[in-house]
């Protein structure tokens, strides 16, 4: 569940490396405010983080909080206090933990997000490699499938190689991280416009760019004028959005094979019926010959646990979800004088490990989520043929759980790249917007950590088979995965 934030959910609802040159954008404010706020970050995430020593030690935590607050003896604008931040809680390694985009304040979100400075394009990585997939704007010299090399100057695998220790992703998992710089336009704030606004300040009012219009041609270098969020927002390619239960899709490319299409399950205040969407998505496929079904979810971060629906049209008998989690929680009650900068939705968060068992060891066990363990009943109408569900590295919450599940229970096989979120459990479930109040800055705090009662590798789920995109594909609108999977269904 990624991208969580109050004002949306609520209408439906080792050690840290410092950099102390991080650069000074804004204006300055009180080179005190984040440092004074340090105190009540470092009480509530070591009291109540789920996550926090997973993959640090207290000694690690508390040395990165110690450099931090000796950096910003010196002053430091808003941008470079939110950098640290973000540098500090992503060496947590929680795909949940991060100064959200969404929950800052109106005045911080201005200052820090809505500069001119995005490219004016939309682009994927192909690992260090910049690619253009859309160019609505109609910049010239640029094309579906040029390759960006250098910006200002700086090759981009640099940028890339910059930005990376400061993104949200769980463990090692660095394919999600590099999965979070694409621009795509499906986000009302890019992670990609953001880091590289503030960590690559622009020099001038225009941006220099070496391109490569084609893998075999000559290199060019193009000046080319940013954008602003608003210009992103209105060039983006995303023709219907969650409000609407067109979000999901259902096609037949071909007699025999249908896909469903779904690039989100962020639905808590959706005004359609997604239950119901599913079920006549179903009924649909029923009634042709359809015998190869593809769920295509590579979009899907996650979000509400539709996969559920999905398995009950999947299945002939009822099905018992895996028990081998444990959910561990680090507190019983928040503490009183930590409650007025816990935002949240749902005050019985700060009750949460009141019953919980006592493990020993700085947690608390919770019983089972009754709805989660509640044995998946079969729902028609049944579809019996073959089903591949399409991955990516995007799938790191609800989805990385829908993708273990199907594999578990032998009901797909998993086509694409490896997923995002990590086999070592993830956190989440019920949150904090931990508000710092001097340097007014929000991150967001998961409370509940899913913990396999089994050792894991620290990775995401690899597919069935791989099939990664090339620049070739990307350039001929050639959709390699899709692709793949249908020639493998129609045997």
């Amino acid at each position: 569940m990624h991208n969580i934030n109050r004002r949306s959910w609520l209408t439906g609802m080792a050690a840290l490396a410092v950099n102390p040159a991080l650069p000074a954008i804004a204006g300055e404010v009180d080179p005190a405010a984040l440092r004074a706020d340090l105190p009540t970050l470092r009480r509530a995430y070591t009291l109540l983080h789920p996550g926090i020593y997973r993959y640090q030690t207290p000694a690690q935590f508390n040395a990165g909080l110690d450099d931090l607050a000796s950096v910003l003896e010196a002053p430091a604008s808003l941008d470079t206090q939110y950098l640290h931040i973000a540098r500090l809680t992503a060496a947590i390694k929680c795909g949940h933990t991060y100064g959200n985009f969404y929950n800052q304040s109106d005045g911080v979100a201005a200052q820090l997000f809505e500069r001119k400075t995005r490219l004016p394009f939309f682009f994927t990585w192909t690992g260090a490699r910049m690619v253009v997939t859309d160019n609505p704007l109609g910049v010239d010299g640029i094309v579906r499938g040029s390759e960006i090399l250098s910006i200002d100057g700086v090759p981009v695998s640099d940028i890339q190689s910059t930005l990376l220790p400061y993104l949200r992703a769980d463990g090692s998992n660095d394919a999600k991280r590099r999965k979070l710089l694409d621009v795509q336009g499906a986000d009302a704030f890019e992670t990609f416009d953001v880091f590289h606004s503030l960590l690559y300040p622009p020099r001038r009012s225009t941006l220099r760019l070496r391109v490569r219009k084609r893998p075999e041609s000559d290199v060019r270098t193009l000046n080319i004028e940013p954008i602003d969020r608003a210009a992103r927002l209105k060039a983006s390619p995303q023709k219907t959005t969650r409000d609407s239960p067109d979000y999901w899709t259902l096609s037949f490319p071909m007699p025999g094979i249908a896909v469903i299409k779904m690039p989100g399950w962020a639905l808590y205040d959706a005004k359609w019926d997604w239950r119901a969407k599913i079920d006549d998505m179903f009924q649909k496929i029923a009634e042709t010959s359809v015998t190869g079904l593809i769920i295509d979810i590579r979009e899907n971060e996650g979000g509400l646990d539709c996969g559920r629906e999905i398995l009950a049209h999947l299945i002939d008998e009822p099905v018992s979800p895996a028990t081998d989690i444990d959910r561990l929680v680090r507190f019983r009650s928040t503490p009183e004088d930590l409650r007025p900068c816990l935002d949240t939705w749902d005050r019985s968060f700060h009750h949460l490990g009141e019953g919980a068992t006592d493990l020993g060891n700085g947690y608390f066990a919770l019983a089972d989520d009754s709805d989660a363990i509640q044995p998946i009943q079969p729902k028609g109408p049944r579809f019996k043929g073959k089903v591949i569900v399409l991955s990516s590295a995007q799938n790191s919450s609800a989805t990385f759980q829908f993708i273990q599940v199907m594999r578990d229970l032998k009901l797909a096989s998993i086509y694409g790249e490896p997923t995002g979120g990590n086999r070592r459990g993830i956190n989440g479930g019920c949150f904090f917007f931990l508000r710092l109040k001097n340097s007014g800055l929000e991150v967001d705090l998961p409370l509940i950590g899913q913990y396999p009662k089994t050792p894991q590798l620290d990775t995401g789920l690899l597919p069935d088979v791989f099939v990664f995109s090339t620049i070739e594909d990307i350039a001929a609108e050639r959709d390699a995965v899709l692709a793949r999977a249908i020639k493998d269904l129609r045997g």
